[in-house]
């Protein structure tokens, strides 16, 4: 496990952007990379206007990380189902994860300022 989840802070500033809102804004994002996959962004929720997301009852179950919650953005344009997750008590090896938030890039914009 420890060889296929790695966890770094990432330097300067990253947004989240959808339906023209700025949903997060951080200097304390966290880039997790699991073996082959795309590598996934984490913004602290004190850094995100959590007045824009909506807790649903989709939940999905990773075996590395433990089990995902997840969000509906509010947009204006209108609302982006299930476009977040956080894992509120993840596994040991990806404990850093804990109270942040990952967003779908292909439905919103994720990127460093």
């Amino acid at each position: 496990m420890p060889d296929r989840s790695k966890i770094r802070p990432l330097e300067g500033t990253w947004v989240v952007r959808a339906g023209g809102a700025i949903l997060a804004e951080s200097d304390h994002a966290l880039e997790l990379n699991e073996g082959d996959l795309p590598p996934v962004i984490y913004f602290p929720k004190k850094d995100i206007a959590m007045a824009f997301l909506e807790a649903t009852d989709t939940r999905a179950t990773c075996i590395h990380k433990g089990e995902a919650h997840y969000y509906t953005i509010v947009a204006k344009s209108g609302p982006i189902k299930d476009a977040a997750w956080t894992y509120a008590e993840p596994k040991q090896a990806v404990g850093e994860i804990a109270c942040y938030i990952a967003f779908d890039t292909e439905r919103v914009a994720v990127e460093e300022l």
